[in-house]
């Protein structure tokens, strides 16, 4: 059996497009080529890999079985090829780090600011996405690292995740809350008639505020619905309504009214995830020995934003 790498990499193209036109795009040949290609790894395993349902593409048993195989393989060469890079000199390391939109403009820029000036030339390539996102491309391998909301079900069993923060949410609106109380603080149930302004699909604040409001018995008032951080903040500064939001990303918000929620309140778990079955590369984990520091410093000066402590 002579399974090529490339072989491997086309079958994976395919099996996530499901189309083998598609798949030759993505990959750079033609789909004659990567037809042929296939038809030749099916050869050499002595099984197909793909059938035909009413005109889509679909995977076969030994399909299914091939493919987390095929991903891993794939994975564990570009790891060791950035290895041996990095430890010839032959280029620069780099780290992938996604973070949500809250933790790219609060807990990020610090501690890339101090990455950057202990290796200046390790490449740094950021994504900011939802925490649904973030791991869906760890998971295909596009990212190295990435701060995360964790959710409340448990991580994905594929991702290694480190928790390093807890994060108060807090209502964020344009004037005083009426329904407050004495404490300046609000219940959730007291939320039920308040139109929110909701997170887009995707969004894990939007999976938390909802949830939140159910355990507090009653489906939110939506004002707006669909949005990101700065998307939301704004509608919020625009009068459409309130929002659950981490008091870190208010801070820099003067014209939001922040009240903070009655307690148990609602947390978040902010994890630094990286895929399992991967080691990280020297780069990698330079980042985290970074953000470990910076998290320890902050909390022992009491430096952390606002609603935030160190797990």
């Amino acid at each position: 059996m002579r399974v090529q790498l490339q072989q491997l990499r086309y079958f994976v193209a395919v099996a996530e497009t499901r189309h083998f036109t598609h798949a030759a795009d993505i990959v750079g040949i033609t789909q004659p080529s990567l037809s042929k290609q296939i038809h030749v790894l099916e050869a050499d395993l002595g099984a197909p890999l793909f059938e035909r349902i009413r005109g889509n593409i679909g995977l076969t048993a030994a399909g299914e079985v091939l493919l987390p195989l095929a991903r891993r393989i794939l994975a564990d060469v570009d790891t060791a090829r950035r290895e041996v890079q990095e430890l010839v000199g032959l280029r620069r390391g780099r780290v992938r780090l996604g973070a949500t939109p809250s933790l790219a403009t609060s807990l990020a820029p610090a501690v890339l600011r101090r990455f950057r000036d202990a290796h200046p030339t390790v490449d740094l390539r950021v994504e900011e996405s939802g925490s649904q996102d973030l791991v869906r491309d760890l998971l295909r391998g596009e990212l190295d690292l990435a701060l995360i909301i964790q959710p409340g079900h448990g991580p994905d069993p594929a991702l290694r995740t480190e928790p390093i923060l807890r994060d108060n949410l807090v209502v964020a609106s344009v004037n005083p809350l009426p329904m407050a109380g004495p404490t300046g603080t609000v219940r959730l149930a007291d939320l039920r008639d308040q139109p929110l302004v909701m997170f887009r699909q995707g969004y894990d604040l939007r999976d938390v505020t909802i949830q939140a409001c159910r355990e507090a018995g009653f489906e939110p008032s939506l004002a707006v619905d669909g949005g990101e951080m700065d998307a939301v903040l704004s509608f919020v500064e625009a009068g459409l309504g309130a929002a659950l939001v981490p008091g870190i990303v208010v801070a820099r918000r003067p014209r939001l009214w922040v009240t903070p929620l009655a307690p148990p309140g609602v947390q978040r778990t902010i994890a630094l995830a990286r895929r399992r079955e991967v080691e990280p590369t020297h780069a990698a984990r330079a980042f985290r020995r970074i953000l470990l520091d910076y998290v320890r410093t902050a909390a022992e000066h009491s430096t952390l934003p606002a609603g935030v402590t160190p797990f």
